[in-house]
């Protein structure tokens, strides 16, 4: 590769052409990204912050119906980057992925805008008695919030991995950038979600849904114009590999057919290419890691009866690094149920307390989320500017500690704040027994900051997982499979989100069979909302303990990647076990 002023990772501009390092990428084109992003989150928070309250208010919906379908809609938006990371590696690029996702993404905006605000697209009210919305509302209304999710399907996975491609792995200065720019990147997104939950949420409740929803909408246009400006510095990755999710299938195929034969006790007798097929293809050569044996069969030199060649060593743990990541993705999914709570449960609850701040002015319930930005927004320059070095210096590990290690310490916290919420829903239950109260709309004598701590620690929470897991699936994935890699994160967050609409359903379901309260009633003052919080402390606590053991059997990638006139080096992972159990 050229070492001449231009990039050492074979990215090219536009047009294919060859780049000087110095003239683009780093921050100064993420400066261009940076802005789609805040505006997108606050877009998509704007919606999912209040959505249960329209649903309930505006289309009169029951509690446990729009809490399911904001979790179903929630669980759409964060399930779809998989089709539109697949895309991107396979066939567009992130570039063109997300220029056309974009605009579909607008167009439901500009839909949902509209469906808000048309009388004839909304239920009609006579002396505060409001007929059901009909078929074609509901229809219009869902076509737009499923063509915002289709439209994030392509945004999401490829926006974030499209800024990670604008520093160079090769180059040890920009290495050492990209090390903060997923925690700057996502500090963009909470300054957004900010906005959401503490602006436009009152713009839709005070001054209309409409504007509430015009906003972002704006807002979105103006950053995709922004985002094109910067095309000229733009770094575009070169895919190597047609078909990047063909290894996926192809390797435990060719394993189990070689089901029957002996694994060589040598590992280096499986089969692999030179050293030097990988310094003229650009591509990076993974290393040999004692885990999932079995696929290894893959690539047995003679397992092969149909003439085709062995699968490589590099494609072997290529599949390898999608198990070990799944096994990681399966103990993120309770911890992305907790964080659905803050949109569906905990706003609900909010509207029960008393929310007023003075005499006149009275706090959205679905505002105390900005909360969890604010925790954020403050924690992240915190984590970057003096917990990354004083545990850099600790441990010598360029990210001050390990990427499960800042998981682990993530769900941790979010364990305790679950724990909060159950006491403080338990304090709720108590005064509602010692004043009387009954009715679904009498407002208990409690204050809605009684919240705050919950909202405080899933966003200092937030600070150490979310981020941590769109780090640790962008830096695992194999090398040509990084959108579709991210696509761990979100999928995990839309999973979380329909567990939690099955949770909810089920548990209604079972506890108020014959004449028993269900623990998640239409009138949350007359249920048992304590219980189905004590149940996600303890399938937390459970979830911990099962992370706990999967991170202890993680083995990280390990690559050579070529460096100086075709000199190789490796890039490994010490494989200790730190005293969390987790590997270094």
């Amino acid at each position: 590769m050229e070492t001449n002023g231009y990039t050492q990772d074979g990215t090219v501009d536009f047009h294919g052409r060859p780049l000087l390092a110095s003239k683009t990428g780093k921050w100064k084109a993420c400066a261009f990204l940076v802005g789609y992003e805040a505006f997108e989150r606050m877009a998509f928070y704007g919606i999912a912050a209040n959505l249960v309250n329209y649903l309930t208010t505006q289309l009169h919906e029951d509690t446990v119906s729009s809490v399911r379908n904001v979790n179903s809609w929630s669980g759409s938006v964060w399930i779809t980057p998989i089709l539109g990371a697949y895309i991107a590696d396979t066939y567009l690029g992130r570039f063109w992925t997300f220029t056309v996702s974009s605009l579909i993404y607008v167009m439901g905006m500009v839909m949902l805008t509209t469906a808000v605000s048309l009388k004839s697209l909304k239920p009609t009210c006579t002396n505060g008695v409001c007929n059901k919305a009909s078929t074609l509302q509901i229809a219009f209304f869902y076509t737009s919030l499923y063509t915002i999710a289709i439209g994030a399907g392509g945004t999401k996975p490829n926006i974030s991995t499209f800024g990670a491609d604008q520093f160079d792995d090769f180059n040890p200065d920009e290495k050492e950038l990209k090390v903060s720019f997923f925690n700057w990147w996502m500090f963009s997104s909470f300054l957004g979600a900010l906005c959401a939950t503490l602006g436009l949420v009152y713009v839709q409740e005070n001054l209309g849904w409409g504007l509430g929803y015009a906003i972002p909408t704006v807002g979105l246009l103006f950053s995709l114009f922004v985002f094109y400006l910067g095309t000229p510095i733009y770094r575009h990755k070169v895919r190597k590999t047609k078909s990047p999710a063909r290894d996926l299938i192809q390797v435990p195929i060719t394993a189990f057919k070689n089901r029957k034969l002996e694994l060589p006790n040598n590992p280096s007798e499986l089969h692999e290419l030179e050293p030097g097929h990988y310094i003229d293809s650009g591509k990076r050569q993974v290393h040999y890691t004692p885990i999932f044996r079995f696929l290894d069969k893959a690539a047995l030199k003679d397992g092969n009866s149909s003439g085709k060649p062995p699968c490589t060593v590099t494609q072997v743990e290529g599949t390898k690094l999608v198990l070990g990541m799944l096994l990681i993705w399966l103990v993120t999914l309770i911890p992305s149920t907790i964080w659905a709570q803050i949109n569906t449960l905990f706003v609900k609850q909010g509207t029960t307390l008393d929310r007023s701040l003075g005499s006149s002015f009275e706090i959205p319930a679905a505002s105390l989320g900005s909360f969890v930005t604010l925790s954020m927004l403050l924690s992240v320059p915190m984590y970057d500017r003096y917990f990354v070095p004083f545990m850099r210096r600790k441990t010598g590990n360029s990210r001050g500690i390990t990427l499960l290690q800042r998981l682990g310490i993530g769900f941790v916290i979010q364990v305790i704040a679950i724990a909060i919420a159950y006491a403080v829903e338990v304090r709720r239950m108590h005064v509602i027994r010692v004043h009387q109260i009954v009715g679904p709309k009498e407002v208990v004598p409690m204050n809605i900051f009684w919240l705050l701590p919950q909202y405080v620690l899933l966003g200092i929470a937030d600070v150490f997982n979310a981020i941590g897991l769109l780090e640790f699936f962008y830096d695992q994935s194999p090398e040509d499979m990084q959108s579709l890699g991210t696509t761990f994160f979100t999928s995990g967050i839309g999973v979380g989100n329909f567990l939690n609409s099955f949770l909810v359903t089920m548990v209604d379901k079972i506890t108020g069979r014959g004449e028993n309260k269900s623990w998640i009633g239409d009138n949350l003052n007359d249920s048992h909302l304590d219980y189905y919080y004590g149940f996600l402390l303890v399938i937390s606590t459970l979830n911990l303990g099962a992370f706990l053991w999967a991170s202890s059997k993680y083995v990280y990638k390990r690559e050579t990647k070529e460096v100086n006139e075709g000199c190789i080096e490796m890039e490994s992972k010490a494989l200790e076990i730190s005293p969390l159990g987790l590997q270094v």
